[in-house]
This record gives C-alpha cells, structure tokens and sequence, in this order.
C-alpha cells in the first residue's frame, strides 16, 4: 500500500444537493454513478487523490456483512443513521490481496479482500467498466472510521483531464483531520497501519506524515480551537473522521467562488475554512499548493 492519500469518502443523505453545494465550491464531478451494494456517488478528481460523494440510493440493494467479510454499503449506511460527514479514508495500492495479508500480519483488524465493477460515464458521453479491489482496516474503538486501500484495475478509464480542472483550482487533498479525546492512543495503530517512522506526537496533536500529505488527529479542545463551529457529540463514540485540506493554485479565487455561491467561510493566515454545518458533516479548508498542512 502507498502512504498518500487516494480518496476520502463524505456520506451525505441528499447526492443532489451534496453535488450542487461541491460544485458552488468550484469542484468539477463525476457523473452520478450507482456502485453495485446500494450506494451511489459523484467523485472530483484531482492530481492523484479525489472526493467521494456517497449516498445511500438503494437500502434494499446493501447487503449485510458476514463473518470475515466487510460491507461498504451497510457501513456507510449505519453511519448516515447517525450524521453525514466523512466516513472513511482510502490509500491507493498495487495489490489490495497483498495488502490485506500485510494488515492482518501486523494484527490489524481486517477482512477478506473485496472486489467490485461498475460503469462509469466519460467526460465525451461513452460509457466504460472500471474494477477495483479493496482492503478494509477497521479500529475496534473507531465505529463511525473505517480504512482501505484501494487497487484501481483500469486506471486508463477511470482518471480523466477533464474531471480534474477545477474552477478552485484545486490540486490534491493535503490533510485530514480526526478527532480523539486522547490522540496518543491511535499512534500503534497508525503505525501498524503505515509506517512506525511515520507517526510523531506532541503536545499539540498526533501527526501522521504521508507522501504529499498528512494525517492530524486533534483532541476535543484542539478540534474547537481549529474549528470553533464542530459538533463533536458524545466522545465515548470514539474517535472519528471530521475534515478534510485541499491544496489550491489560488487562494483568493477561492474566496471569490465562495462569495460568488453565497458560502460562509473563515480566513485564517492562509488558510479558508468552510463548517461542517455548512459542508455535509464535513470541515472543508483550501490551502494554497506548496504551504504546509
């Protein structure tokens, strides 16, 4: 598995509206495309990572998850029982099987590798199959985050120019952000899950460095502090995924695609932040390419 970031997965209850709110914030995406267990998304790609916009389109079509096995659509589902926002985090990878075997070798909790098809729409109107392979990680205190790499088996069809111009400028997600009462407490598992050398705490956060990006994990006090307008909930719920940095060629076009769409935003130094109250669940921030997450 590569340590960098491949997509982000963002539950939303309405796709339509998930995807217009995307597009005001100056994100090209994907035609709606319906995944084979009962779920539907639009993507934005980027230079090497993207946004997965998900909803759950057919509760009949999830299927359940049986021993060893995990299920995408049911996870995703029982999360938006409980709020919409970021559900899972994806690596990209050479060999999902391999990685799976890795997972489990460093006691992990894993499952038997997942693989699936389905049609995607091209940006001149043809229609193509595209097949992927998965590898789920799951963290028994973590029960709203789930992880996975992602082995892309026709990446020909699936990455295109044209879904990654973008009116923001957008170039590539750079951060995510969690949230943990005690952050320290994830540094084994973001360990094993990575790289040990790839895991730093201090009296800040927990910092996870990744090629090209990073993981944060924040506690309530410095979450609030991030972003005074969060709703962490019940933290005995565990830890849990709540937002997301993206790298942009301009900052201020940023902020004139924001006013432009009427969507409340916070400058800090160099940074905007978009709420998640505002954002599906979700802190949204634009940084531009080159400063440090």
């Amino acid at each position: 598995m590569k340590h960098s970031i491949d997509h982000l997965v963002l539950c939303v209850n309405d796709l339509d509206r998930a995807r217009a709110f995307y597009e005001r914030l100056g994100f090209t995406l994907t035609p709606k495309a319906q995944q084979p267990f009962g779920t539907a998304n639009h993507l934005a790609q980027m230079q090497g990572s993207f946004l997965e916009l998900l909803a759950v389109a057919d509760a009949n079509g999830v299927p359940v998850a049986g021993p060893g096995q995990f299920s995408f659509g049911a996870f995703n589902a029982e999360f938006l029982s409980r709020r919409q926002g970021m559900s899972m985090l994806v690596f990209p990878s050479d060999d999902a099987r391999k990685d799976q075997r890795t997972f489990a070798d460093r006691g992990l909790d894993t499952y038997e590798p997942f693989d699936f098809s389905r049609k995607a729409r091209l940006p001149d109107g043809g229609e193509v199959t595209v097949s992927f392979s998965l590898a789920f990680v799951t963290h028994p205190r973590a029960p709203d985050a789930a992880f996975f790499a992602c082995q892309q088996h026709t990446p020909q069809y699936f990455w295109k120019p044209e879904y990654q111009r973008h009116a923001n400028g957008a170039r590539t997600v750079v951060e995510v952000l969690m949230v943990d009462d005690v952050p320290a407490r994830l540094a084994d598992f973001f360990g094993r899950l990575l790289d040990p050398d790839a895991v730093a705490i201090d009296s800040k956060c927990l910092r996870i460095t990744l090629d090209g990006g990073a993981i944060t994990v924040l506690d309530p006090r410095q979450a609030q502090a991030r972003c005074a307008e969060i709703e962490l909930g019940d933290m005995n719920e565990g830890p849990r995924l709540v937002g997301f940095g993206v790298a942009v060629e301009d900052v201020d076009r940023v902020v004139a695609i924001l006013q432009r769409g009427g969507i409340p935003f916070h400058r800090m130094d160099d940074r905007l932040q978009v709420t998640p109250r505002d954002a599906f669940g979700a802190i949204i921030e634009f940084t531009a390419v080159g400063k440090s997450c």
